[in-house]
């Protein structure tokens, strides 16, 4: 499982979990584009069925995507073989070698299967723009303050992230750019 990716650059892999959605998505990729920063997005095949045209911009402007399994689903919860079913139900949409787990949770079973044919990517940062209970700016103080070369910052492109989200993502953003941090994707 990846954490962190070590690299001499300053440098951190922006993410993005749940999407893709109407209005959010566009929003994160018109941020991204103004300040230069490419990410990846762990898509939920099922919003990738739905969005189309909004997961192809996505790759159009640059950006990588990656599996986050079609339903949702949480790994503690669900037998293997069901949880492996809607991993390749949302392969058949989203093409790549990397997956994260919802919730970031699996079963030991499930990383020893998944391992053979994913890179799982988990997170060193997580910005928590889901939780309504959040003070956003002590949030944002918080990644600032804990922001390194190679850390893997994850944020999400959904409805119920959407107010944090447009409090906590130009403004993070706006630091990266002034601190000379580049983004990178999974290679």
């Amino acid at each position: 499982m990846i954490w962190n990716i070590k690299t001499i650059e300053k440098s951190i892999f922006i993410t993005f979990d749940d999407g893709p959605t109407p209005v959010v998505t566009p929003y994160v990729l018109d941020l991204l584009d103004k300040f230069n920063f490419k990410a990846t997005f762990f898509c939920i095949g099922n919003n990738v069925e739905k969005f189309p045209d909004i997961y192809s911009e996505i790759l159009k402007r640059g950006h990588q995507t990656a599996n986050h399994t079609f339903n949702h689903i949480n790994g503690f919860k669900s037998n293997n073989s069901l949880y492996f079913e809607n991993i390749k139900k949302c392969s058949d949409f989203v093409i790549s070698s990397y997956f994260r787990p919802p919730h970031g949770k699996l079963k030991f079973s499930q990383i020893s299967f998944l391992k053979n044919k994913y890179k799982i990517v988990m997170w060193t940062l997580l910005a928590e723009d889901w939780n309504n209970k959040m003070n956003v700016k002590l949030k944002l103080a918080k990644l600032i303050k804990n922001t390194r070369s190679g850390d893997i910052i994850v944020f999400h492109d959904s409805l119920k992230a959407q107010k944090n989200l447009e409090f906590l993502l130009p403004n993070y953003l706006k630091f990266l750019s002034e601190n000379g941090f580049t983004s990178l994707v999974f290679k």
